[in-house]
């Protein structure tokens, strides 16, 4: 069942554990990406896998003008054209799940760009869910162009599959606070007037 913000503010049945402001969102993500767990671990090795098939693949070219167009087609281009759909791929399942009030928001001054349900209590299968979608979807499709595509477009497409892994460290870090606080059974929901983002621990 989905809860009300009411009923997370009002019930005893419920504490709040976090409350961050969109403007502290650097920092939390810095503390929980450095905190070592199975999350982060699993995330900092698909970077290092994802940047070695990068390599590999880069250097079976030899440098011309096109594997500088590639080049920055892969590090540049892809990854700015891609934040749309990425963050659409965050829309979906907070629809799916009942959310209606979604809204698309960025603070460039931390080079963020986020999705947010206004007053929509996520449970936590919700949250993560939310959180992993994009990674999963646009990764496995970048993984068959590279196999499907000739030439230089492994090279860019590698490139810009590691980027785009550096791109969701926002997302891992979020998953590495419910993993770390995997004892607790964690709702959040936010306040996108307010941009802040409030986390409660369910009692019983």
């Amino acid at each position: 069942m989905n809860f009300k913000v009411e009923e997370l503010n009002e019930s005893q049945n419920f504490r709040q554990i976090l409350a961050i402001h969109y403007s502290d969102l650097i920092p939390f993500i810095f503390k929980y990406l450095k905190n070592i767990t199975f999350v982060t671990f699993l995330f900092w090795s698909v970077c290092i896998a994802f940047l070695l098939i990068a390599v590999l693949l880069r250097s079976s070219v030899s440098t011309s003008l096109n594997t500088l167009v590639h080049s920055l087609l892969g590090f540049v281009v892809f990854p700015i054209l891609i934040i749309p759909f990425h963050e659409s791929l965050h829309i979906i399942p907070y629809y799916l799940s009942g959310a209606r009030s979604i809204r698309i928001g960025m603070d460039l001054k931390q080079y963020i760009f986020y999705v947010t349900a206004h007053r929509y209590v996520a449970s936590p299968v919700q949250f993560i869910t939310i959180a992993l979608v994009p990674f999963a979807a646009i990764s496995m499709l970048v993984i068959i162009l590279i196999f499907s595509l000739p030439g230089l477009w492994k090279w860019s497409l590698s490139a810009f599959l590691f980027i785009h892994a550096t791109m969701c460290a926002g997302d891992f870090a979020l998953l590495n606070f419910y993993y770390i606080n995997r004892d607790k059974k964690i709702y959040t929901w936010d306040d996108a007037d307010e941009k802040m983002a409030y986390f409660y621990e369910k009692l019983d």
